[in-house]
């Protein structure tokens, strides 16, 4: 253990100018190669991996409270014990291979290429004015009936997702990372990862998933209102845009939507950009919502153009975040 220490400690602490450095290899890499889809990519592991624990718990009677306590601390306890074990492998070799695999442990957290690359294929079906296309890429980014949706709606999905996942997959995983390391972001992650899969109000997972849902609640808790404020403050400053709108209807209408976070980035990007968004949602030809945010006054749905602005906003907030972490941890160290 005592040959391993160094490498521990050195994951270990909360702001550390190091923790910034690996921050930006991983937002590096995101940028240059994104999310590409292959079975071995570290967030698809995961899944399948609590998959395999779900189905154990839930086949040995753990299928309640309990057992969505047991399954995070079963993935954390699996986990992060491979991620260390990685990055001892990579510093074995030379200390620049350990910067680099701690960076590709923080690209495995982040999701700001993937993001984009979604919004985009959205934005140029819309401008072309292919709806089947549209309603094709907009379905992988929601869980929604996509053949009640025009160009608009479309349109809307893609600036509802991408404004949502602002934070959980972008500056969330961000600020642990620059907060706490590469294993803060990646515990943050597994908080993620049980939300999106087990975190539900249904008969299955009401008590099994109540674990992760709160958890995750809690990590985008501070997050969720950073992202307001700079949303509404890149609102003001950018031209096109409306700085008061993002700060009214961010304040006045987040907590229409479920949960405590997410209605704070889809609140504020709807006032920012001028738009309704949400709206009509059936799932499985069933109206399961009805809710509009945004000013009444304002358009339903969106174009390309603000599709394309929303984006901008993800990498603006991103690259905020990012310098605010790395400016704090110089000036605690």
């Amino acid at each position: 253990m005592n040959d391993l220490s160094p490498i521990l400690s050195s994951l270990v602490g909360y702001f550390e100018p190091r923790f910034a450095l690996w921050a930006a290899i991983g937002l590096l890499i995101d940028a240059l190669i994104g999310d590409p889809v292959f079975s071995w990519h570290p967030i698809r592991l995961l899944g399948r991996w609590l998959s395999t624990l779900e189905n154990l718990l839930f086949k040995i009677g753990l299928n309640g409270y309990i057992g969505g306590i047991l399954l995070f601390l079963l993935l954390a306890g699996s986990v992060l014990p491979l991620c260390f074990a990685f990055l001892v492998g990579a510093h074995a070799l030379h200390p620049i291979a350990f910067d680099f695999a701690t960076g590709l442990v923080l690209w495995a957290c982040f999701a700001l290429r993937d993001l984009i690359a979604h919004g985009e294929r959205i934005a140029r079906a819309v401008a072309r004015g292919d709806l089947p296309a549209a309603r094709q890429a907009i379905s992988m980014l929601v869980g929604r009936d996509t053949d009640k949706m025009d160009l608009r709606a479309c349109g809307r999905g893609a600036v509802e997702s991408m404004s949502e996942n602002l934070v959980d997959g972008v500056l969330s995983p961000l600020a642990f990372a620059l907060a706490f390391g590469p294993l803060g972001a990646v515990l943050f992650k597994i908080t993620s990862t049980m939300d999106s899969m087990v975190g539900y109000k249904n008969d299955r997972y009401l008590r099994f998933g109540w674990c992760g849902a709160r958890l995750d609640d809690v990590a985008n808790f501070l997050i969720a209102r950073w992202c307001f404020l700079l949303l509404t403050v890149f609102a003001f400053l950018l031209p096109g845009l409306h700085g008061r709108k993002a700060w009214r209807f961010g304040r006045a209408q987040h907590a229409l939507v479920p949960g405590p976070n997410s209605g704070w980035p889809e609140a504020t990007m709807a006032g920012a950009l001028g738009l309704r968004l949400i709206g009509p949602l059936y799932k499985n030809g069933v109206l399961v919502c009805d809710l509009w945010l945004g000013d009444p006054a304002d358009p339903a749905g969106a174009d390309q153009r603000d599709i394309r602005r929303c984006y901008q906003l993800l990498i603006f907030t991103t690259v905020v975040t990012f310098a605010t972490g790395w400016a704090f941890s110089h000036f605690i160290a």
